[in-house]
């Protein structure tokens, strides 16, 4: 095998080209337009649920315009979970707040409802206060138990900001997540189940709160012939360019969901043959993942070949190239990482052209985040200990899903 294969790579459609080249032909390369109306109006009917959305220019950028949109100011407290990448609370730290973190339940891996409520009355009873908002995510794709979180959020009336933007396209109960809270999440980075190269979107309850939060997006700007700010804005809007790559997207979403799907079925039925090997599926009937990322666990006294040089040297890079400049570890190990069979195997893997990772490290084991608030039940760090994500993407065919199979057993011992 002598191509790499990568954990989500982009795949165009074709169809992109067309609402690209209108946006130059008819001069609308700015971050409003024709392919910027027409991608949201593409998103709202896919989403469904009477929803509007707003085309931004990154998920993240969504997640601070919810938390403003939640009137989240400095000093309050917002609740997020530990189990997930950084992206969904650092937008909190970005208006003065702090993120109270709360662990995974074991099937979904995604916020534990019975911390949650915990937390919930743990934080009252602290600080005076409730915490002004609650982050779900839905990790890989996968729904969290978001029936219970939406009951509990009811229940101390705290509005619901549900992190969607590993979970485009994923259902609870057959509604598509993203669509259950106050706000949603979506994402169309460039590894995402749909890709406008970089971007993201925020489903808004109704037409008020798309208004509000597209004048946020856009500097925040008076009804004046010159240039008047009584509130602090934001340069967030997505370009009508990029919004072009997503109208193209939007017309094999279904393909893609059908083939992330159809990949995952492959690793399950083949992993399911294997020892030590435990495949990461929905948990119930009503979980529908879009399954972003195919993951396993491996049993801790799983042996793989390797594994006695598994932390032999730091990793000086970013792995798998994606992450841009990335300042050097300075040591081999931190206080929190993967077991040795799991970084042993992901060695194996890429020796062979395939990318896998860890799972995403738990907010609460991360220095930056080292004195905030968490109600932990040790399910993000066990999972993190143990996990890997495999390649799921587009671009991934049925042979190289074989490929990657038949690696991982080979370098079991």
């Amino acid at each position: 095998m002598n191509k790499r294969i990568y954990l989500c790579l982009a795949h165009m459609s074709g169809k992109e080209q067309k609402y690209i080249q209108e946006a130059f032909d008819t001069n609308w390369v700015v971050p409003l337009g024709p392919n910027v109306n027409g991608f949201e109006d593409d998103l709202r009917q896919f989403v469904g649920q009477d929803k509007e959305v707003v085309a931004l220019s990154s998920g993240t950028a969504a997640i601070h315009l919810a938390l403003i949109a939640c009137g989240v100011q400095a000093g309050d407290e917002v609740i997020c979970q530990s189990f997930t990448f950084c992206a969904s609370a650092n937008p909190v730290t970005y208006l003065g707040a702090k993120p109270v973190f709360i662990d995974s339940e074991p099937d979904s891996w995604n916020m534990d409802p019975e911390l949650l409520e915990k937390a919930i009355t743990d934080r009252k009873e602290k600080t005076g206060r409730y915490p002004k908002a609650i982050i779900p995510v839905y990790l890989y794709g996968m729904p969290a138990r978001i029936d219970e979180i939406m009951s509990i959020a009811a229940k101390y009336n705290i509005p619901v900001i549900e992190d969607a933007a590993e979970g485009f396209g994923s259902r609870f109960d057959d509604q598509v997540c993203g669509t259950f809270g106050e706000y949603g999440i979506l994402s169309f980075n460039g590894n995402k189940m749909i890709t406008t190269s970089g971007g993201g979107a925020l489903v808004c309850p109704d037409k008020a709160a798309k208004d509000k939060i597209m004048w946020y997006a856009t500097q925040a700007r008076e009804a004046y012939p010159y240039y008047q700010h009584e509130a602090i804005g934001f340069n967030y809007r997505l370009s009508n360019i990029c919004a072009g790559i997503g109208r193209g997207q939007m017309t094999v979403i279904n393909d893609h969901l059908a083939h992330h799907k159809h990949i995952a079925q492959l690793y399950k039925e083949a992993f399911q043959h294997v020892a030590g090997i435990t495949y990461h599926d929905n948990p119930s009937a009503r979980h529908d993942s879009n399954f972003w990322l195919s993951t396993i666990l491996l049993d801790d006294n799983m042996h793989v070949r390797g594994e006695e040089n598994a932390y032999a040297e730091a990793v000086s890079g970013a792995v798998g190239g994606a992450a841009g400049v990335v300042h050097a570890g300075g040591s081999v190990h931190t206080d929190c990482e993967p077991n040795r069979n799991v970084e042993a195997m992901r060695l194996a893997l890429d020796k062979e052209g395939i990318e896998s990772r860890p799972l995403w490290k738990p907010m609460h084991k991360q220095p930056v985040f080292r004195n905030a608030p968490a109600y932990i039940n040790g399910n993000a760090e066990a999972f993190f200990k143990r996990g890997l994500c495999l390649p799921s993407g587009p671009m991934v065919s049925d042979e190289d899903v074989q490929f990657i199979i038949n690696s991982i057993i080979k370098n079991i011992i």
